[in-house]
């Protein structure tokens, strides 16, 4: 898999990247989340032009999964991360993860952060075993804070979520 900037022309098939992904959530009891639409096109278009939606491409340059990321409080924040299931174990995810840390390090950003579900597989343990620690809630920053907050709005807050930080 090679990463790369996303185009224009690939912000649909993002979309259809993220409903594939969801997926399997409702095998979890969580089909709220697995029915979640995704990003609006206009959405994705905005971190495209701000130049922080990469795609990581099979031989033929066809999308198999995506990464956008805001920066937020000194840290690369990063919105969402999803892979295909037809990509998965593969490493696809820790490609783009590390592709965002780059891009964190040369912006002089001092880490990723993420929210993710703590009781799912692929989410928490998973980023727990790429060096991603819990944070306390005591160790949220204003822009961390303000994310819980849209995410508890939007009932994320039903399974239990944590904040998740990995130093570069």
């Amino acid at each position: 898999m090679r990463i790369r900037p996303a185009t224009r022309a690939d912000l649909p098939v993002l979309q259809d990247i993220e409903r594939a992904a969801g997926a399997p959530f409702h095998d979890l009891g969580m089909p709220e989340i697995a029915g979640d639409e995704p990003p609006a096109l206009d959405v994705l278009e905005r971190y495209r032009r701000a130049g922080r939606c990469w795609v990581a491409v099979d031989d033929g340059d066809r999308p198999a999964g995506y990464l956008v990321a805001d920066p937020v409080d000194g840290a690369l924040h990063i919105e969402q991360v999803s892979v295909h299931p037809r990509a998965a174990r593969r490493g696809v995810g820790r490609a783009l993860l590390a592709h965002a840390a780059g891009h964190a390090r040369l912006e002089g950003l001092t880490a990723l952060t993420l929210t993710t579900f703590t009781d799912v597989p692929w989410n928490a343990p998973y980023y727990a075993r790429l060096g991603f620690c819990p944070l306390a809630e005591a160790a949220l920053t204003p822009g961390l804070r303000a994310i819980r907050a849209t995410e508890a709005a939007h009932g994320l807050d039903r399974w239990p979520r944590v904040c998740m930080r990995a130093p570069l």
